[in-house]
């Protein structure tokens, strides 16, 4: 973020451009007037359909002003997120930049675009502070207008924090859209936008109620594709729009990309709107109640845009290859104001409650965790009594199946890929979805000791088993490598991560150790996991800190992919020994306190096997002791076979050279060496030898893994690598 300079950007033609062209105009004046449909609609659709929360809760209106001026202002929010996620995410990965690293004019454009959309936004979240704050009071919003009032209960009521966090947000990616030229900066840019959504949609209907821990889930994944969907194909068609050169050669790029992209994303809100709905309303409640006719009107705008879709990937990708794009134009004028008008529709069935069934109310238990427990955590309903994990539960499939294709991609090609490395790879997936997903993950927010062994799996088996799988060197192999001067894809892209700066801070030793055994002390000796025990977002953060610091930690120490910290055999060693009496510790002193972890939450949740939390708490810690030295034999183990391993193929080098050139090298080394001894070598000789002879001065680590490299597959150069 160096250069905050809109200095002239190179275009792949080498012509200059000022990177301030603007876009075509008209394009942004129907994404203005779908973002007014969409705050029409979705005031409008609250004021027909009488959509009180406030009264619902026995609360007094807060007036016209909130109950049409809310719905508005968040349809113009969720509009512009969209905008700046999707604007982003083409600068990001659908347009190539220079070569220099640099983005392009295309990428430079849709940056100030999100800048621009993240203004909006920030200011649309800003103004739902205090509209939300009347709603959920039921006052009007001159009445809570006053900054002592707002400060003092901003804290307790999560509408408008979470909104308020948003707008922080928003605010953040603003300033990095006005900083950024290289594109491993807007990178780290779009995953900050993703952050945008996430406070609003873990909030609301899904984040009450029973079920609410699929609900949830649900919902922020049908956030962050329509986002994807919406702002990405608006980028698209202000590239499509704009006149000149540049466009024109990365249109085609970035239309094919975009179709792949908008095809899952819908897929992902088809799903996710399915599970949400069915959580919310059964299905004879959909006709003859106002909540289930705006979610049949929501079902039938994703049909249509669905089959709009399906007309962009048959007609305009092609099309757009061929230098025409009317089809492109057209089909994604009317797709936008579809988009934007359900946007809207959306809104308003956000603000409308879901029918009463007449179901007997949720229990203690189903409030808390968002289900019921059928008893006791016996062995059968531990292994058996499954309630599967949206998110790490389809993120071990989706691991295993892509794992997997390229596995089938390379065996095709007639390339060998360890069987070992692909049953670890597996076996690493089936233990993060047991953990998650069984009766483990089930019961694991409910007793302390069951999350302990989830713990367990999740920060120290799985991340074991996966970098022994080798993904990354997988990856680079069955990518395809676009070769110089064409354009970075997802294998550039994937060199580019290992070998940044990011990656070399993230896998120090002096890094990696202090997180992996530190955060176990600050999360559990702290009031910090009595407090992640009450919010489910907190449980789901906590689970991928576990596995991302896990992978973290293990990756420089047996991992076979390449590093971007290479370390000693001796060092690995070293790091692993240095990790043991910490967790043999942290067992040790869970087992000995004598005060409740998290005694608020379980006593609030009493359960009735649970009479003794302490002595829960103590096996817990006990099964902390013990799993915990398991894995780290493994590695270990792991290491010292890579080492002898590491000797072997140096040996197996040396003698093939030595086979090849009569020993030359030995021969001249010895040489030397009787000159030194009987005072004849000329002066800097010492110096040559060192030149000429480097293996008696270089890391012979690094030179055997280069060689091991070279022997498994195909040589991982950074030939077309994205530079950030």
């Amino acid at each position: 973020m160096a250069q905050t300079t809109a200095e002239p950007v190179t275009g792949p033609n080498g012509s200059e451009h000022s990177g301030r062209s603007r876009p075509a105009s008209g394009i942004w004046g129907l994404v203005g007037l779908g973002a007014a449909v969409a705050a029409l609609v979705a005031a409008g659709l609250v004021a027909l359909t009488g959509a009180r929360p406030a009264a619902n809760l026995g609360l007094s209106e807060p007036g016209p002003l909130t109950d049409l001026g809310l719905p508005a202002v968040r349809a113009l929010a969720e509009v512009s997120a969209a905008l700046a996620i999707g604007s982003l995410l083409f600068a990001a990965f659908l347009v190539p930049p220079q070569r220099s690293g640099y983005l392009d004019v295309a990428g430079y454009r849709a940056v100030r675009a999100a800048s621009y959309a993240a203004g909006a936004w920030a200011v649309a979240g800003f103004l739902m502070v205090p509209l939300t704050m009347s709603d959920a009071l039921g006052r009007p919003v001159a009445r809570v207008l006053d900054l002592g009032l707002l400060v003092d209960l901003l804290p307790k009521v999560d509408g408008p924090s979470s909104w308020l966090l948003t707008a922080i947000v928003a605010l953040l990616v603003l300033v990095a859209c006005r900083l950024v030229l290289s594109w491993g900066w807007t990178v780290l840019a779009f995953g900050l936008s993703l952050l945008g959504p996430l406070p609003v949609a873990l909030t609301g209907h899904s984040a009450a109620g029973g079920s609410h821990d699929v609900a949830t889930n649900s919902l922020v994944m049908h956030v962050l594709a329509a986002s994807l969907w919406v702002g990405g194909l608006v980028a698209v068609l202000v590239l499509a729009a704009a006149n000149g050169s540049t466009s024109g050669e990365a249109l085609p790029v970035a239309v094919r990309r975009f179709s792949r992209v908008a095809f899952w994303c819908w897929l992902v809100l088809a799903a996710t709107g399915v599970i949400n709905a069915l959580v919310r309303v059964p299905i004879d409640y959909l006709l003859g109640t106002t909540y289930g006719t705006l979610l049949l009107g929501k079902t039938v705008a994703l049909l249509v845009l669905g089959g709009l879709g399906a007309l962009h990937r048959r007609y305009s990708v092609d099309a757009v290859a061929r230098g025409e794009r009317g089809a492109l134009l057209r089909f994604g004028g009317v797709e936008v104001l579809i988009m934007l008008a359900t946007v809207g529709l959306a809104v308003a069935l956000g603000r409308s409650a879901p029918p009463s069934t007449g179901a007997a109310p949720p229990s203690r238990t189903e409030v808390v965790l968002g289900y019921d427990l059928a008893g006791p955590p016996t062995l059968a309903r531990l292994a058996f009594d499954w309630r599967f994990d949206l998110v790490f539960g389809s993120l071990a499939i989706l691991l295993a199946v892509l794992y997997l294709r390229g596995v089938v991609r390379l065996r095709r090609r007639g390339d060998h890929w360890p069987a070992g490395r692909t049953i670890s790879w597996l076996l690493g997936c089936v233990v993060m979805l047991i953990a998650t997903s069984s009766g483990i993950g089930k019961y694991a927010p409910a007793m302390f000791s069951v999350h302990m062994g989830s713990h367990m799996m999740l920060s120290m088996l799985t991340p074991i088993l996966l970098v022994l799988g080798a993904p990354v060197t997988l990856a680079l192999r069955a990518l395809p490598a676009v070769g110089r001067g064409g354009v970075p894809g997802p294998r550039e892209w994937l060199l580019a991560g290992v070998h940044s700066p990011v990656s070399r801070w993230l896998t120090h030793p002096l890094v990696t150790l202090p997180l992996f055994v530190g955060t176990y002390y600050a999360l559990y000796f702290s009031d910090l996991f009595g407090w992640a025990l009450t919010e489910h977002w907190a449980h789901v953060a906590m689970n991928a800190h576990f596995l991302l610091v896990g992978f973290l930690f293990f990756w420089p120490l047996v991992g076979i992919d390449p590093s971007p910290r290479r370390l000693q055999p001796v060092v690995r060693l070293a790091v692993v020994f240095a990790s043991l009496p910490f967790h043999a510790f942290f067992g040790v002193a869970l087992m000995s306190t004598k005060a409740v972890i998290g005694a608020e939450f379980y006593r609030a949740l009493a359960l009735p096997w649970v009479t003794d939390p302490l002595a829960d708490q103590k096996l817990g810690g006990g099964l902390a002791w013990a799993s915990g030295e398991g894995p780290l034999l493994i590695v270990i183990l792991a290491l010292l076979i890579q080492w002898s391993r590491q000797d072997e193929r140096s040996a197996r080098r040396d003698d093939r050279r030595a086979d090849a050139d009569g020993d030359e090298d030995l021969q001249a080394y010895n040489a030397m060496l009787r000159r030194l001894a009987t005072g004849t070598a000329t002066p800097g000789a010492a110096e040559n030898s060192r030149k000429n002879f480097p293996d008696a001065n270089v890391d012979d680590e690094r030179r055997s893994d280069d060689v091991a490299e070279a022997s498994d597959g195909p040589e991982t150069e950074r030939s077309g690598q994205v530079s950030g």
